[in-house]
């Protein structure tokens, strides 16, 4: 068990003392946009959401956000507040992060030249530029990562790193505040005057993020004053008083605010709103990509879809719903669900992910959702996650708390290894038996890309996860995802820790143990996931309320499960309460909306929160996986004691689900005449009906198969063989089929 939070907090507050100078004032409106847009208030006190006296208080939660107005309807715990234990999935991946991804990005910065990019700017290698011209951000998120995994687990490991890292960033920082290695060592002329193409703001969105971060986690400033610098810079030429212009690629929005939350600085709020003000302007030259490409087209306020490049518009949408936390401005939180509606309800993979389109790595058309085709790059998932959290602390609606479960458990999941070294830039939900590397979009997941934005984001994200486990709404504690952990009461909350354990998402089953006393008035509330039938416990049914969680009291605690062996949950406390709640994790068959040509006719499998999948690897020598179909009447079957490849062994995975399947016989025609699939004894409306069924329609099966299906996000640790999420559903349920049709299956 570690440390109590109080012994954890970060003693070096010298990176504090800039901030109490905080003492501007200006309120951040734009009177150079055409919209009128309402300027956060006095109201946006740090007193107010934090319970903190002044930015260098060390009872300022630390976090990726945390809002500083009383506008949000839940409030983000200290990340330090919640431990993740190795018995539960997120832990055991938190831990496997530790151990191997974050040393794993630390070398390739050095072996991609990363490192060396800002060495040559100083003299001090002579190594040619190497990357893309925003490659200084895969620094930024690796410091990051390392920050709050400072934050998680205390480690000493990366100071001397750090110190020299950040040491190196210093140097390449020029007099007027400016760091950025492709304009200083390559194209000098070219600083500020292609904002759609050179990054130089997104860049210094991720140097924000992780100065924070390291500020938040370990107390040092060092970095924090490299970036205030550049983004005094940046607000000096283009604050509301300088020369209009936006970045090509968002991500500075969302960390302005944050850096405005961090300091107490109104100026850097002031800029972000000038900036998504800007949006949407016509600003940004944008070429043969178009408007939409970097969600130029329309002002924010009136952007109700999601379009073109999808990391660029999540991203922006985190600044705008950051922005909207802070002033409250309705019509930007009422643009904001509109499109998250819209990229949730028609735009979304059924694993989380988002863009199908590789041209552009963009948005398609609603309902255009290909399996094979889909781009679904890791960083689009991970910056959805950062958007849906900022909107259920808006709303405290736990429908955006599924949806990061979902990414989680399957798109992100699947986006890192067993190893946790190798990573999927791109995650389609099908590989085809002949698929080829394409850029960005290889057969098998790789060490590092060229561009490597998304190993560096996997990292970062893992290590935060304790901030999204769970909140704090005005007279509750909302635990928002089901994992081993401990929770440490806030003073104002109560005293004591709220301990749960489950092996979730393996098993439905979550103890829930309150070792201490809540403040009068005060409740847990937990989470009812909308893809179970609701949440059990010994009482029976327990319905969620409208928001989607459930609130439980005290006094309908249940005594100590019975038969359970497990020592108690360390510590003293006055008063002990325990819950048990069972969710439904019984396997079940989705179906996609029939405008989803790609998958019209087909089938998949859901367990819990996770998707599962189909791989070459599973089906018996001389079966094709594109020849088999699924037949959805028969209920899967559980298979427990098999190890999932890329699973925790310590931790207990998701079972293999057994599918019953047919193989279908081979077709050799690419197309032919549909009026040779109808029966001519069928009645003409059966007829009628032939025609507008699936594909499957026309093939006949040869045998019946057990298929075993495993969860998506752990795909591709064995072989690069076909791969498929959605199955053919059978044209001929087998309890249907004449049994001198079909040969029975012998592969068991």
């Amino acid at each position: 068990m570690a440390e109590p939070l109080a012994q954890r907090m970060p003693t070096d507050t010298t990176g504090a003392t800039e901030m109490t100078g905080a003492t501007d004032t200006t309120s951040p409106t734009d009177t150079t946009s055409a919209t009128d847009a309402t300027s956060p208030t006095d109201a946006a006190n740090p007193t107010d959401a934090t319970g903190a006296t002044s930015a260098t208080d060390t009872r300022i939660p630390a976090g990726p956000a945390i809002p500083r107005a009383r506008i949000a309807v839940l409030r983000p715990l200290d990340v330090r507040a919640v431990r993740l234990g190795t018995a539960g999935a997120l832990g055991a991946w938190q831990e496997r992060n530790a151990d191997a991804t974050i040393p794993h990005c630390v070398a390739q910065l050095e072996a991609s030249g990363v490192l060396d990019n800002f060495r040559r700017v100083v003299g001090e290698s002579d190594a040619e530029y190497r990357g893309f011209v925003f490659a200084d951000s895969d620094l930024y998120k690796v410091i990051e990562a390392v920050a709050w995994e400072i934050a998680r687990s205390g480690t000493r490991r990366w100071d001397t790193w750090l110190d020299d890292v950040i040491g190196l960033v210093a140097r390449v920082q020029d007099a007027t505040g400016y760091v950025m290695t492709w304009i200083q060592g390559v194209r000098p002329e070219k600083r500020f005057a292609e904002l759609e193409w050179t990054h130089e703001m997104y860049i210094l969105g991720h140097m924000i993020q992780a100065a924070v971060a390291l500020d938040r986690a370990a107390g040092r400033d060092d970095l924090l004053r490299i970036a205030r610098r550049f983004a005094d810079l940046i607000d000096s030429r283009f604050g509301p008083e300088g020369q209009k212009g936006v970045c090509g690629h968002p991500e500075i929005e969302t960390a302005l605010v944050e850096l405005y939350r961090h300091t107490g600085e109104r100026r850097y709020l002031t800029l972000a709103q000038r900036m998504i003000d800007l949006r949407g302007t016509g600003l940004l030259p944008v070429g043969r990509l178009g408007a939409r490409y970097f969600q130029d087209h329309a002002p924010v306020r009136e952007a109700t879809t999601a379009v073109g490049h999808a990391v660029r518009q999540l991203y922006l949408n985190c600044g705008v719903t950051d922005l909207y936390l802070e002033t409250g401005e309705p019509a930007l939180m009422k643009a904001q669900l509109a499109q998250w509606v819209n990229a949730h309800k028609r735009k979304q993979y059924i694993t989380g992910a988002f863009g199908s389109r590789h041209r552009d790595e963009a948005f398609g058309d609603d309902y255009e959702l290909p399996s094979d085709r889909a781009y679904a790059e890791t960083c689009a998932s991970i910056a959805d996650l950062h958007w849906s959290w900022r909107i259920l602390l808006a709303t405290g609606d736990a429908r955006y708390a599924d949806t990061i479960e979902r990414e989680l458990y399957n798109a992100i999941a699947a986006s890192v290894d067993a190893t946790g070294t190798r990573f999927f830039y791109s995650n389609p939900l099908q590989l085809r038996p002949d698929r080829y590397d394409e850029e960005n979009a290889p057969r098998e997941r790789a060490e590092w890309y060229a561009c490597a934005c998304c190993p560096p984001n996997v990292a970062r994200l893992i290590a935060q996860l304790s901030s999204y486990t769970a909140a704090l709404g005005d007279d509750e504690l909302r635990i928002c995802q089901y994992t081993d952990c401990d929770i440490e009461l806030p003073q104002h909350v109560g005293d004591g820790v709220v301990h749960v354990r489950s092996t979730y998402p393996a098993s439905g089953v979550v103890d829930i143990t309150l070792n201490g006393r809540l403040a009068p008035g005060f409740r847990l509330a937990l989470r009812v996931p909308r893809w179970s039938n609701g949440a059990t416990s010994d009482d029976g049914r327990m319905p969620a309320d409208a928001d989607g969680f459930v609130r439980l009291q005290p006094g309908h605690a249940a005594p100590p499960v019975a038969g359970d062996q497990r020592p108690e949950p360390a510590g003293q406390a006055d008063e002990q309460w325990r819950w048990r709640v069972e969710f439904d994790v019984k396997p079940r068959w989705t179906r996609a909306h029939p405008r989803v040509d790609a998958v019209r006719g087909c089938v998949a499998l859901e367990r819990g929160p996770v998707v599962y999948c189909v791989e070459q690897a599973d089906l018996p020598p001389g079966v094709d996986l594109d020849d088999v179909a699924a037949d959805p009447s028969v209920a899967p079957s559980e298979r427990t004691g098999v190890r999932i490849p890329g699973s925790a062994d310590a931790v207990p995975a998701p079972p293999v689900l057994e599918v019953a399947g047919e193989l279908m016989e081979p077709e050799n025609e690419l197309y032919r005449a549909a009026a040779d699939d109808v029966d001519p004894d069928a009645d003409a409306d059966a007829a009628g009906a032939s025609h507008t069924d699936d594909a499957m329609a026309a093939r006949r099966a040869t045998r019946r198969l057990t298929v075993s299906a495993i969860p998506f996000g752990s795909w591709g640790n064995r072989t690069s063989g076909a791969m498929r999420v959605w199955l053919p559903a059978a044209r001929y349920p087998l309890h249907d089929l004449d049994p001198g049709d079909v040969k029975p299956d012998t592969t068991d």
